[in-house]
This record gives C-alpha cells, structure tokens and sequence, in this order.
C-alpha cells in the first residue's frame, strides 16, 4: 500500500496496521521517524541532547524525520501546540509486550488468567513506565484507545492488531494510572463506529459514567496468611457453614442516604457479623454494573468492584478484615448473562461477539438480557479468568454462581418454538455444562477450600458431585425445593397444617442426592413476596412464634445455611434495595427476640457438632416421628461421627404439647439446649426447665423415651448431658 494511501486511512482512522507506518523504520539507506499529532504545530525528535525538527508531510498532522542514523532508543518527541509545549516517549516505537503461549491459550479457551493480557496493565518496557492496553474485537478494521490524555480522539492511539488472535495492543508510555479511557472501534465490514468501554477493566468511573480506569494500583498487603492456610486444610463437607447474604448498597445507609464504602463495613458489618455467629458473608454482586434497581445481576465489569462503594484495595481491605474475624466471603457471580447496554459487551466489536446471533440462543427472554457464548473459546476464556480473578486477586472464599438453570437448558422459559436444540436433538446446553465443569475444576484445583455454590432450581443430576463422576462440580447446590416447600408449609394457617405434612417431610427423600445448603434468600423478600415475617400466619404473636420456629426449623434440618440480611430482624416490610434495613424495629421487645433467637441458634449449630458434622449424609439425621401429623408435631435426631446427638421437637400448632412423650436413642439425663419460646425471644416462657430423666421406656421405634413440654408454634432442641 502507498504511503499517500495509508496516510490517508490514517487520518481517516481507518488504518488496520498503524505501526507499518508510525514510529522508526529502516528504509532503503535512511531511518525514518513518522509521527501523527493532529493538534500539533510542530513537533521535533529529541536525540543525545539534540532536538531535529520534523517535517509535516501531511496536513492532517502527520510529520516525519528523516536521518542516516538511528537515534538512541527510547527516544522522545518535543510536541509544540502553539506557545505550549509536551514531551512524550513515541508509543509506536515500543515492541508488542503480549507472549505468543497466552494468545494461544486465549484462543483455546484455556487462559485462566486472561485479566493479566487483556485489560490496561502499569508495565515498563525498555525502561520507560506507562500502561499496556490489550482488547479483544476480531472483527474491527481498526481499534483505537481514546481518553483524558488524548482528547478522546480516536485518530491518535490506534492499535496494534496481534493477527489471528484477534488481540489488539497498544503502550502508551507515562499516562498516569487512573486516567479515564475507553476504545474507539470500526467494524470492518460495516464501517460502523463503536465507543465501548475495556470488558477486562479493574475498575471503572463511578456511575452514570461508564469509562474505565486505566490501570488501577493494587496497594493492599494482605493480612490473612492464617486464614488462607486454614482454609487450604479445612473439611468443609462436614463443618459449619451459615451465610449472611448482604446486599452492601442497603445494609446500612448514612442519615442522606448515601451507601456506606467498603471500609465502612469492615467496620461495621464485620463486627456485627461475627457477633451474631455467622460463619460467611455472602455478597449479592459488586461486580460493576451500571443500575441501582439491577442490584449488581446486570453486570457489565467482570474484573471491577463496583465503584459506588469505594476502591479495590477498600474492598481487598472489608475481605481481609473479614478473615483476620474468621468469617469468610462468597461472592454473588453472574455467568449466566450480561446487559444490552451499548457502550458494554453487547455486540462488541458490532458482532455478536460475546452473545449469539440467533436470539434463541442468545437473549434471555424474562430479563432482557444477553447469553454469553459458551461455545466460543474466547467467552470461556473471559469468564473463567473472571472467576479466576475474583478468587485470586481478592481472596474470596468462594463463588455463588447465580441461575445456573438458566445456563443448563435450551429451553428456559421458551415456548417450543423458540429455542434450538443441541446437535443431540436435546434441551442440555452442551456448552454451558462444559463450561461450569471446567470452572469448577479450576476452581478446586488452584484454591484449595475455596467453595462453589449453585442457585440451581432443577433437578439436574450431580449439580454437586465431582466432574469425575460426571457432575458439574460444584460444592454445594441451594435446596429450592426445600425452600419453596417450607414456605409454603408455614404459609397455612396452623389449624390446616395437618393437611400438609408431607410438604415438610418430603424433602428427606433426596435430601443426600446433593450437597444442599437451606437458603432463605433475598428472592424471598422482593417482588411483592413480602418479609419472612409477614409471610407468616396469625396475629403479632403468632407471626413471631411462627418465624422463631422457621428458623429453628431450618438451623436444626440437614444442610448449610444462608439467610438474607433482616430475617435476622423479623424484618416487618419487605427488603427495599434503596432503603436500609428497619434497625429501628430492634427497639421492640418481639424483634430483638427474633435477633436474640438467631444468635443463639448460630451459636448452637457452630458448637452441636450434631446440627452440621453429617450435614451431607443420611447418617446424620433419622425420623423418631414424622408421621403425628394430627397434631402437627415433627421430631428427629441428629448425630455426628463421634457419636453425639442433638434431638429436636417442631410443634407446629399454637396448642401446647404438655406431657408429649418421644422417643429417645440412649438413657440418658437430657436438658433443653434450646427453646425457640423462651421468654429471651419474646416467647410464652413454656418449656422444659431442669433435666429430664430418659426411661426405658420404647416409643416411635427407639428403646427409650420421656415426656417432654411443647410449646405452642416453638422448636426445642434436647442433649444428652455429658457425664
């Protein structure tokens, strides 16, 4: 191509291949120096102490040197814009600084770290400082890097093409980090224009503005050694995992309704947490994400903490905090899809590039959002560095991989004609299934102890059991149908309770089929649902008797726990995202009583190693009575492997249960470990106060019993005392 032509594409900003033109060249005899400055006035190259003067070629700004020879690398540029003047390392003079094995790897679907590529990066090359800005737009004629430090002009830094990768790169030496960015791109078949921000970015520009951040400083020295080492050897199939699920925009608000910052909930949320006896926060997504109302589901920034509540070293900060307390951070991960947003990922490069095409295989219907690709290598690539990078650069324990339902089936919510089948003829998403394999493999093998948690609503076979027996590999699967099912028991007035035993009986027939945890979520307090409180029947009272015993009920079943920030409360209207928690209800006796009753139960399934050592075993739990469902009674036993016990009476009913006679394993003298209607929780104060005497006497199959008191709409808890 003739130098007039590519000089033309130039100034067009249509030129595929910049670095063919700008920088230093050998030609013929001569070394050659171009350079493009539109805003110039002249512009001079500076050499051993010696400035020449570049001769402009080319009205739109391009100016060239010519010498026999080679000036001393790196040099500089003397830009003259009238009376001003700016010195500047050329950036087209500096080789490429991507490895040839990551591109292959980016290609393949196989680079774990591709946040370390891709992105913008403070690196140094041939010793001069500056960020490295690398994107990924396969089907543009050009891609330009526009900012703060170039007028947003797309004419200025366009890129390096890295050939078949589809990779483009560019350095630009001594911006300062922080700086304001986004790339310029042309598809090369439309010619349209596209301004889009960096999909790998680690930080963005806090909202409504959408730029990102060019390369910001990891500065936080972690002070979690122990807790990371800990975690490496810990038997998290049989230990204590109870979750506060948090949304950080409206935990706790400032009087002007501003959100508290990362810091501020390291000091306020951590104490809290670990007061209350949690084991994990769980936070719904800071990945960034451009609306309030998405609550961090619509993400755009899959390697940023969102910025409205502070920096990332604010949030490494809230993570560390949080295990120097012992209590570890799960992370809210939103693989399943991305927003239409046109300045983010949706047709990146003016392609379907990180979506599909067809709109059967690539729009989700019921949210209005995008379907990642899972098929394309590179979408495998991004988002297992995602996942990747959220593990490693923040230290989080662990990844709750959101509607994985969504991900597993062709057809989700599609009428029949409105989805593609696999090359089976089948409804699996034969790609996604590949792809959560391979990230929970991962996953398992770079960060020991680390978890993965599936929202998973159906009964897909192995959600939770090891790739190698042909699961999908995650650690633990969220019991849906154990908590539609309890909701909807509690959800009957207690006088129709008889009715509908099975609903709280049922679910022991699959409860070892998968690894479950016992999540009331925040999707159970939104949308008109209303709070756990006001799903309950009955007057005040009964409300709150009621929801004692949900919780009861669901500290003592057979699984991990998760419950949403205000079910610790008894929360009265249902959750808000712009509003904060209704603290203020603490100053009522029946509210503090409900927070008084899930510390101590927090406490209880910690230190029982009854209530969670077999927590994923049949071993672990046994009926002594599932069948009295004349009274509405339900009674169990829970063991660990060193043999101790933990037994547990529901009354379901606002009838107390004087001299109720069960069933117990071993005689022995009992006492009462816990009482959801204790007058600390705002109870009638019925119970079983003293010891109580086992005797030989067989009942419900067990070769002793006693009578015992059950309150009305309470759970007790029974162990034996030991010697």
């Amino acid at each position: 191509m003739k130098l007039d032509t590519r000089i033309e594409l130039l100034s067009q900003a249509r030129l595929y291949d910049p670095f063919g033109l700008l920088g230093l060249h050998r030609e013929d005899t001569e070394w050659v120096a171009r350079v493009y400055e539109p805003y110039a006035t002249r512009v001079d190259l500076l050499n051993n102490n010696e400035a020449a003067a570049l001769d402009r070629i080319h009205p739109s700004g391009v100016f060239e040197w010519r010498g026999k020879t080679e000036p001393a690398r790196p040099y500089r540029l003397r830009i003259h814009y009238g009376s001003a003047t700016h010195e500047i390392f050329d950036p087209y003079q500096f080789p490429s600084h991507i490895l040839q094995q990551d591109l292959y790897l980016f290609s393949e679907g196989k680079l774990r770290q591709g946040y370390r590529m891709l992105g913008s990066h403070a690196v140094e090359i041939n010793g001069v400082k500056g960020v490295r800005f690398a994107v990924w737009a396969p089907n543009s004629e050009r891609v330009s890097v526009v900012g703060e430090f170039n007028r947003w002009d797309g004419r200025v830094h366009p890129m390096r093409s890295l050939g078949s990768s589809g990779v483009w790169e560019l350095f630009i030496p001594e911006i300062r980090q922080h700086a304001l960015y986004r790339y310029e791109i042309r598809n090369r078949d439309t010619g349209q224009l596209l301004t889009k921000t960096d999909p790998y970015a680690q930080g963005y520009e806090l909202r409504p503005g959408t730029a990102a951040l060019a390369a910001p400083a990891n500065q936080h020295q972690w002070q979690d050694a122990g807790w990371m080492a800990q975690r490496g050897q810990w038997d998290w199939l049989h230990g204590a995992i109870n979750i506060y699920e948090i949304h950080a925009g409206s935990w706790k608000c400032h009087p002007d309704g501003r959100f508290y910052t990362y810091s501020e909930l390291a000091t306020d949320l951590v104490p809290y947490v670990k007061g209350m006896g949690y084991t994990h926060i769980e936070l719904m997504p800071v990945s960034e994400h451009p609306l309030d109302e998405s609550w961090g589901y619509q993400t755009t920034g899959y390697f940023a903490p969102t910025s409205r509540f502070g920096s990332p070293d604010e949030l490494r900060h809230l993570i560390d905090t949080c295990h120097q307390a012992g209590i570890g951070v799960i992370l809210d991960w939103v693989p399943a899809h991305f927003p239409q947003d046109d300045w983010a990922l949706a047709r990146f490069d003016g392609t379907a590039l990180y979506e599909h095409e067809d709109p059967r295989l690539g729009f989700h219907q019921d949210w209005g959002t995008h379907i990642f690709n899972y098929g394309r290598n590179e979408i495998k690539s991004f988002l297992m560095s995602s996942a990747h990078f959220w593990l490693s650069e923040f230290h989080l324990d662990g990844l709750r991989v959101d509607a994985v339902a969504s991900m597993l089936y062709l057809d989700y919510s599609r009428k029949a004609d409105e989805w593609i089948p696999n090359k089976y003829g089948g409804r699996e998403n034969l790609e996604a299934v590949d792809f959560l394999r391979e990230m929970n493999i991962m996953v398992h093998d770079e960060f020991p102890g680390a978890l993965t948690m599936a929202e998973e609503s159906t009964a897909w076979p192995g959600v939770s059991r090891p790739v190698y027996l042909g699961g999908l590999g995650f650690s633990i699967k969220w019991n849906m149908g154990w908590m539609n099912d309890t909701l909807g028991y509690f959800q009957h007035e207690p006088v129709h309770r008889r009715y509908h035993h099975n609903e709280l009986t049922f679910g022991q027939l699959y409860a070892y089929t998968e690894n479950f945890v016992l999540p009331f979520s925040h999707d159970e307090v939104v949308h008109g649902k209303g709070s756990l409180l006001s799903k309950m029947p009955g007057d005040a009272w009964q409300k709150f008797a009621n929801l004692r015993l949900l919780l009861t009920y669901q500290m003592t079943s057979p699984g991990k726990k998760l419950n949403f920030m205000g079910n610790e409360i008894a929360q009265g209207r249902e959750w808000q995202s712009k509003w904060e928690l209704e603290w203020w209800q603490l100053g009522q006796e029946m509210h503090r009583g409900v927070q008084n009753l899930t510390h101590d139960l927090n406490r209880l399934y910690r230190n029982l190693h009854a209530l969670h050592d077999l927590d994923f075993q049949h071993e672990g739990f046994s009926w002594i009575d599932c069948n009295d469902a004349e009274k509405s009674v339900l009674s169990y036993l829970r063991r660990a492997r060193d043999g101790s016990i933990a037994v547990v009476a529901l009354n379901l009913t606002p009838v107390p249960r004087n001299h109720y006679r069960i069933g117990l394993p071993i005689q022995a003298v009992y006492r009462e470990a816990l009482n959801s209607d204790s007058q600390y929780y705002a109870g009638s104060n019925l119970g079983n106060p003293g010891l109580i005497h086992a005797e030989a006497v067989p009942w419900m199959g067990l070769p002793c019993s006693a009578e015992i008191v059950l309150p009305p709409l309470a759970g007790v808890v029974l162990v034996p005392e030991v010697p």
